[in-house]
């Protein structure tokens, strides 16, 4: 299935480049203005998402084919995307209406700093979830069907 690996790897490629366009938006044209806002932090997130998903395909169809997952990696799984989920829900707590700046009609979202440290170590911990799948998997002689 070296073809879903090399899908993982497009994912993970269109992730980074979706993730620059919402850092940089100057990039495709965009008048750069003060702060982030939610369409651009949606980019930022949805590209970080693609990327994880990307690594993970292309960990799982390189390395561990015609493996079953451990436990260990099943949990590098569900914390990369709980990673995803927390950089998503604290980034975006404002727009949502449980952040600390709820948004009025007089004033627009902000995107504040600790919004984008508990982004940060949403992105930190899934990441970590990748790393955790891809290095506890079972060795190439074995071949668990638990």
């Amino acid at each position: 299935m070296i073809g879903v690996a090399q899908f993982g790897i497009a994912l993970g490629a269109l992730g980074v480049v979706l993730m620059l366009i919402g850092l940089f938006p100057g990039v495709i044209g965009f008048a750069p203005v003060e702060g982030i806002g939610m369409v651009q932090f949606a980019g930022i997130v949805v590209g970080f998402a693609l990327l994880i998903l990307g690594a993970l395909m292309y960990v799982k169809y390189t390395f561990y084919e015609q493996r079953a997952a451990t436990l260990s990696q099943q949990i590098g799984v569900r914390l990369a995307l709980t990673g995803i989920v927390l950089a998503m829900m604290v980034g975006l707590a404002d727009a949502f209406g449980y952040g600390s700046h709820p948004r009025t009609e007089s004033a627009d979202m902000f995107f504040g700093s600790l919004q984008a440290a508990g982004t940060l170590i949403g992105f930190m911990i899934a990441s970590v979830g990748v790393t955790i799948y891809a290095l506890t998997g079972s060795p190439p002689g074995q071949n668990n069907h638990s």
